[in-house]
């Protein structure tokens, strides 16, 4: 039997289910995104992870000595943006995997990641996709 000959209830609670399938596509297509990338340094020392709760967010490299243990790349989404407070936490997060006591932010920008393409051979219109990333140096305090 196919959908078109199914009973009345069988088509409603298929057009039921398709439509909160694409409504669940559109609200998480609309969710805001952090994602990211940890690399460690090769040759220097390997810490234990510490806590994000101690990981101190910085803007320059400090004066007191330190080691580079790696770096976190950040890629979060503009429209519609996270919280900062989220973007931080991301930083936190991946830099205690490294057993960084901070990560100094070298890298901040909004910058295409993408474009779309609309239309025909002799219409077409682009339209670029626009993304933030971030990159942070961890660091451990000697």
């Amino acid at each position: 039997m196919s959908a078109y000959n199914a009973p009345w209830s069988t088509r409603f609670k298929m057009s039921l289910l398709a439509g909160g399938l694409i409504a669940t596509l559109l609200a998480l297509n609309g969710c805001a995104t952090v994602d990211a990338q940890t690399t460690a340094y090769v040759g220097v020392e390997h810490p234990a992870p510490t806590l994000a709760s101690e990981v101190v967010v910085l803007r320059t490299e400090p004066l007191r000595p330190h080691i580079r243990l790696g770096e976190v790349l950040i890629d979060a989404s503009v429209e519609p943006a996270p919280p900062i407070t989220e973007v931080e936490q991301k930083l936190r997060e991946e830099s205690a995997k490294l057993g960084g006591d901070a990560v100094v932010v070298v890298y901040d920008h909004i910058q295409a990641v993408g474009a779309y393409v609309r239309g025909g051979v002799w219409s077409r219109d682009v339209e670029t996709i626009e993304g933030r990333k971030l990159k942070g140096i961890v660091i451990k305090y000697r």
